[in-house]
């Protein structure tokens, strides 16, 4: 460990403009932390609002689908704008989008509006993310590429964890209620605020894209090209579909597991009182950001002995495991075994948590080596509507099957099957390289 961290700052002196990039992610992942736990205590677990779980599903499915649809076309800006002005401004539209919805929490306003400004933000989130990874080349040279973004996901998971650790600490000092929680999105701006001042320290230009082929064309004509460039760099990349097959399958089951965990800690518990509502919502986002840093520590030890599309098995082997054997047991269990099979499903968001930051590493990794610097950001833009369209149509779809109390083997067994198909899915691509050879 200290010779890894000697490395580091090793690393950081030769590449000044590193730290900063990292501190921008850093700061930008505290804050989503902070607001999407504020989030869950305002909508899932307030007793001030009795939100239905469907129209809840509903709302994802029907304000970050828009996002979803655009983001790659938003992409085509991250290959043609300067990278650093994006971030900058992203930033600051962030702040103020969570300034808005503090308000709304303020004045009592209804779901509608409020999710409408949540999920705009957390959509920036992710623009400001594609817009960092895309970056990190071109303040890093490749070989530490993987075990840097290992390095930046261990951090940011534990500054991820932080964050909604301290958005539960506010509404449980605070009470839980509207107010409460509207302290904590408040709060949750600060993450954006930091970002802007790093990203505003940037010269400008120094994050690329490097003046080539985008330079040439309109702004309309590049936004219009977006998904179709992106799709184009993913398929010529046998590497990249394969992470892209990965990371598609494992979204569509934790959208359907995150459905699954909502509604069962909804349900009152005469067990242990830390294991449901917000509380326990906030313990499986610890046992899934702790399965996040232990992938990061396996993923530079894997991807050299395995390579890149055997880790991505790996992961979605692994997930197969964890659904059938940990996940399984919340659909079955009745009475009091229903306290120990919350414990199991949140040991199983462990697994998921390390099986899915696998694949998502494994992905980051072959798309900052295998794309080129002009199109990296149309396919990062693109990753990230992958996360969202099968996270949101999972959670949509399970909403019109599952019973209220979250209790369904179906769902948990269709979730096992949609991993078996993304590995039959890997191994039809790889075939597709073999006879490219």
């Amino acid at each position: 460990m200290r010779h890894l961290l000697g490395d580091i700052r090793g690393v950081f002196r030769r590449n000044p403009r590193m730290p900063r990039l990292a501190l921008l992610r850093l700061a930008a992942q505290f804050g989503d932390g902070m607001f999407q736990a504020a989030l869950s205590g305002a909508i899932l677990f307030n007793p001030e609002r009795e939100t239905d779980p469907l129209a809840i599903a509903a709302g994802f499915a029907v304000l970050l689908l828009p996002y979803s649809v655009l983001g790659p076309y938003a992409g085509a800006l991250l290959d043609r704008w300067d990278r650093r002005g994006v971030l900058l401004v992203a930033s600051v539209a962030r702040a103020v989008l969570i300034a808005a919805a503090a308000t709304c929490l303020f004045l009592g306003v209804g779901e509608a509006p409020l999710l409408v400004l949540a999920l705009a933000t957390v959509g920036i989130s992710r623009f400001v993310l594609a817009g960092v990874s895309a970056a990190l080349p071109r303040v890093l040279e490749q070989h530490w590429l993987v075990p840097m973004n290992s390095v930046l996901a261990t951090v940011a998971s534990v500054c991820a964890g932080i964050g909604a650790a301290t958005s539960v600490a506010v509404i449980a000092l605070i009470g839980a209620g509207d107010a409460a929680s509207a302290v904590a999105v408040v709060l949750s701006g600060i993450g954006s605020l930091v970002g802007a001042v790093l990203a505003y320290g940037f010269r400008p230009h120094v994050l690329g894209p490097d003046r080539g082929s985008a330079g040439t064309e309109t702004a309309v004509h590049a936004i219009a090209a977006g998904l179709r460039t992106g799709a184009r760099a993913v398929w010529h990349s046998v590497h990249v579909t394969t992470a892209m097959i990965g990371i598609g399958a494992h979204r569509i089951v934790f959208g359907t597991n995150t459905l699954i965990m909502v509604l069962v800690l909804r349900q009152p518990s005469d067990g242990d009182q830390m294991s449901g509502g917000l509380v326990g919502f906030g313990v499986a986002i610890g046992f899934a950001a702790a399965g996040m840093l232990l992938a990061a520590i396996l993923t530079p030890i894997l991807i050299p002995r395995l390579g890149r599309p055997r880790t991505v098995l790996a992961g979605l082997t692994t997930a197969v495991i964890v659904q059938l054997t940990l996940v399984t047991p919340i659909a079955l269990a009745t009475g009091p075994a229903t306290d120990n099979a919350h414990r199991l499903l949140l040991v199983g968001a462990f697994g998921l948590g390390l099986a899915g930051q696998t694949i998502k590493l494994t992905g980051d990794t072959s798309m900052q080596i295998d794309i080129d610097d002009d199109q990296r950001g149309q396919v990062f833009a693109l990753q990230d509507t992958v996360f969202n369209v099968c996270f949101v149509l999972a959670i949509a779809v399970t909403a019109l099957v599952i019973p209220a109390d979250g209790h369904s083997i179906g769902v948990v067994l269709a979730g096992a099957g949609v991993y078996v198909l993304g590995i039959a899915a890997i191994a039809l691509n790889s075939r597709r390289a073999r006879v490219a050879c």
